[in-house]
């Protein structure tokens, strides 16, 4: 009979394996204790092997894909074996909502990737309702009479968008939506600061159809699409929600129902639409009222020189042109037919041309007086200096993206959870180090290993955390863990991010016996081999940055553990001794604690403890 192969749970944080590499392939005879496939977990690259004798039917998952536990991920089973029914079994057991997802993702992926403009081509059916409480307000903001219209269509709207869904092919309707582009990391809705055409005007592609006031800077929105502007949602001064309906351009005639109908997620353009409703025939007074508005803020971003108003140049241009006392005329525009933009105002350099002029009325002048005036002769030095022209430098922005690896899932899961659930407090302290720098030097000269300073923070954490049993304690909910037993995790960086292997029973463990342990983690730490065992059961955590020359920082708490230590680098700094000042070594060290397990006098009091040991290494020994 067949037997499915799951995705093992191969460490305590471990949701998800990446199979890293099958050793095996379909139609392969696998003995027990055979190496299926090497996986990778948040914390080391493991072996897959095979509990059964068989042949292998089927492979679920490919190499470089993550697999939840629990999964699929093979089956086994007697050469030329039927597995379908295994596989439908497995699969009924454990439903994936792949086709959902299949069918919203080509409807959401659009509009986040386009910066403007959209076809008409995705479901709306899970929308609808997201009208109700949105059009309930903008009801009661209205007057009575909309009021009362504006109930009656949310009423019916969303029956009569049911009824038609089914006959209206949106596809087939030529006109395209112009939503509110995400015009800024942080924009949630823009202002339109300024409509550039009206409904029945033709615009082309690379026309700007609006200025947009974000949160950041006033920009124009460009519709990509060519046609007549068929439907403007907001109006200028007012809101639209990132994403939301703000134009409709298309063939001219066409009808926008089914595309104003179907989208509920601009609440901001329901008041738009139920006066363009309303209005009826009333579209020449909105015309009149936007070509005013159009007169109005041309005249007031324009500069003062009439020669630019017969420019052709986006609002945006001019406004930037005129705070910066640029004539539009020295200026030659980059877009369709001469247009000046905004890239070309920023990028025009006017030091080149500002000399010449200069230079002409001088030699005019040189030329045309006479010789008795030759007194005046020092008037052209009195003109202005030319201005230093500095070369223009154009970068490109570029980035690549890489799959988060488990490690790094992992890091970012418990490290969030823990400085999100643990309530941190930090405590730091400064240790002397003189003492401790000489005794490493004697005990280096004996020593069958090389001993470190690391190693000296080891075992003094350990030793002092025997005498302040709460440091070496865990939060459990409804109780607090006092563990006797005292294990060291000794945090090692590696390419893919951080791990933490584990001295047991540190207290009672020589420097040289520590310092052999951490070496050895630290290697195969690199070299991913270490084992899950090795990495699990700390109490107590440190984090080292002292060889990086770091002066100060804080860790955050490697949970369950209630306190982590962060290690700075040793300075060289001038400090008083016996009333005088003089040359010493100092290391400052930082307890983050889990308030609530450790208080601050209980972190205090385990740093004092710690500082005493280290200055006076002899301790250590005793």
């Amino acid at each position: 009979m067949a037997e499915v192969i799951k995705m093992p749970k191969m460490s305590d944080t471990m949701t998800e394996g990446v199979l890293a590499k099958w050793h095996k392939k379909v139609g392969d005879k696998i003995k027990s204790g055979d190496v299926l496939a090497e996986v990778e977990t948040d914390k080391a690259t493991m072996d897959l092997e095979s509990y059964s004798d068989g042949t292998l039917l089927y492979i679920g998952a490919e190499e470089g894909k993550a697999v939840p536990v629990d999964s699929l991920i093979a089956i086994l089973g007697a050469e030329g074996e039927d597995y379908h029914a295994a596989l439908a079994a497995d699969t009924a057991e454990a439903p994936k909502p792949e086709e959902p997802v299949a069918a919203e993702s080509s409807s959401s992926t659009e509009p986040a990737a386009a910066p403007v403009a959209e076809t008409p081509k995705e479901d709306a059916a899970a929308e609808v309702p997201a009208e109700e409480k949105p059009a309930e307000a903008a009801a009661e903001e209205a007057p009575k009479e909309k009021a009362a219209k504006g109930k009656v269509a949310e009423d019916k709207k969303p029956q009569a968008a049911t009824e038609a869904k089914p006959k209206v092919d949106k596809a087939s309707i030529p006109a395209t939506v112009i939503r509110m582009p995400a015009l800024s990391d942080t924009m949630t809705e823009g202002v339109i600061n300024k409509w550039n055409f009206k409904v029945g005007d033709t615009v082309k592609s690379d026309d700007s159809l609006a200025d947009v006031e974000t949160d950041k800077a006033t920009m124009e929105v460009v519709g990509y699409e060519a046609g007549t502007l068929l439907y403007i949602g907001p109006k200028e001064g007012e809101a639209a929600k990132v994403n939301g309906i703000i134009a409709i351009v298309g063939k001219a005639g066409t009808d926008i129902t089914p595309l104003l109908s179907d989208d509920e997620e601009a609440p901001a353009a329901e008041a738009p639409k139920e006066v363009a409703v309303e209005s009826g025939g009333s579209s020449e007074e909105v015309a009149e009222k936007s070509s005013s508005s159009e007169e109005e803020d041309d005249s007031a971003s324009a500069p003062v020189s009439e020669a630019d108003s017969r420019i052709k140049a986006s609002p945006l241009a001019r406004k930037i042109a005129k705070e910066k006392g640029i004539n539009l005329s020295d200026i030659k525009g980059s877009a369709e037919g001469g247009r000046i933009i905004k890239k070309d105002v920023e990028e025009y350099v006017p030091a080149a041309k500002a000399p010449a002029p200069v230079a002409a009325a001088a030699a005019t002048v040189a030329e045309q007086a006479p010789a008795s005036e030759s007194a005046q002769a020092p008037k052209p030095s009195a003109a202005p200096a030319p201005a230093i022209t500095l070369p223009v430098y154009t970068g490109e922005e570029k980035y690549t993206e890489k799959p988060v690896s488990q490690m790094r899932k992992a890091i970012s899961r418990r490290l969030s959870e823990s400085l999100f659930t643990a309530p941190h407090f930090y405590v730091t302290m400064s240790i002397d180090m003189d003492e401790s720098i000489k005794a490493r030097t004697r005990i280096n000269e004996i020593a069958p290993v090389k001993i470190s300073f690391n190693d000296f923070v080891v075992k003094a954490c350990a030793v002092a955390i025997k005498q302040h049993p709460a440091i070496n304690s865990s939060f459990q909910g409804d109780t607090i863990r006092f563990n006797e037993h005292v294990h060291i995790g000794v945090a090692v960086a590696v390419d893919e991010g951080l791990l933490v292997p584990v001295v047991r029973f540190a207290d009672g463990k020589t420097l040289s016996r520590i310092s052999a342990e951490v070496k050895d983690f630290a290697g195969r730490a690199k070299a991913r081999k270490l084992q899950i065992p090795e990495m699990e059961g700390s109490t107590f955590t440190i984090s080292n940055l002292g060889m990086f020359g770091v002066d100060e920082f804080t860790a955050i708490i490697n949970t369950p553990n209630a306190c982590i230590l962060a290690v700075s680098g040793i300075q060289q700094v001038p400090i008083v001794k016996n009333g005088a000042v003089v040359p010493g070594n100092v290391m400052k060290v930082t307890l983050s604690c889990d308030h609530r397990v450790v208080d601050g006098a209980t972190g205090a009091a385990f740093l004092q403890t710690l500082k005493s040991l280290l200055e006076e290494p002899v301790r250590l020994l005793i």
